[in-house]
This record gives C-alpha cells, sequence and structure tokens, in this order.
C-alpha cells in the first residue's frame, strides 16, 4: 500500500507541475486551486507511505515519478521538443525509478 501511495503522490507531483503552468504564474483561478490542491495531496500522500518506507528511496521514486511524467506531459502538451536526448533521459530516469525500487 506505501508504494502505492508513492506513486499516486509521484501523479499529482505530475499534475501540480503541469497545473503551475496553466496556472499562468497562479493568475488564473481554478488553475491554481487545482494545482495548490494537488500538491497538498501529493504531499499527504508522500507523507503517510513515509511511515513505512525508508525516507531517501520514497522520495527519489516520488520526485522522478514527477520528473519523468512531467517532462512526458510537457512534450504531449505543450509541444516540447522530442529529441534523443530528452527521451533517453526520461528513460535514464524511469531506469533510476525501478532500480531504488527493487534495491533492498
Amino acid at each position: 500500500m506505501a508504494w502505492f501511495l508513492v506513486c499516486v503522490a509521484g501523479v499529482f507531483e505530475m499534475a501540480w507541475a503541469v497545473g503551475l503552468k496553466y496556472s499562468d504564474g497562479f493568475s488564473r483561478l481554478i488553475p491554481s486551486v487545482l494545482t495548490v490542491a494537488a500538491m497538498a495531496a501529493s504531499f499527504v500522500c508522500l507523507t503517510i507511505a513515509l511511515k513505512s518506507l525508508p525516507v531517501g528511496t520514497a522520495y527519489a521514486v516520488w520526485t522522478g515519478i514527477g520528473a519523468a511524467g512531467t517532462a512526458a506531459l510537457g512534450i504531449y502538451l505543450f509541444q516540447e521538443p522530442v529529441t534523443a536526448l530528452r527521451l533517453g533521459s526520461i528513460v535514464l530516469i524511469v531506469a533510476g525509478i525501478v532500480g531504488l525500487r527493487l534495491a533492498p
């Protein structure tokens, strides 16, 4: 259950990172409110998960999910450039997440 919460927290992290773009510097009300709500949900899920997981591993997985997911969403939603280096870097982040999750 704790790892599931870390994954949910990572998805909420992607949501708030993308929400920052849509909020336009917190100048748009609805995207700003949703962004803050996603931030809170992300932190709550991570906090609960940290009761039973090592902080270093859980935090790295959480930020890795957020970073890789946000980079992928940037490509999809905002037409950010798709380059071999960018895609390779996302793959490396995912590989790091998997490695940390599998490590004892």
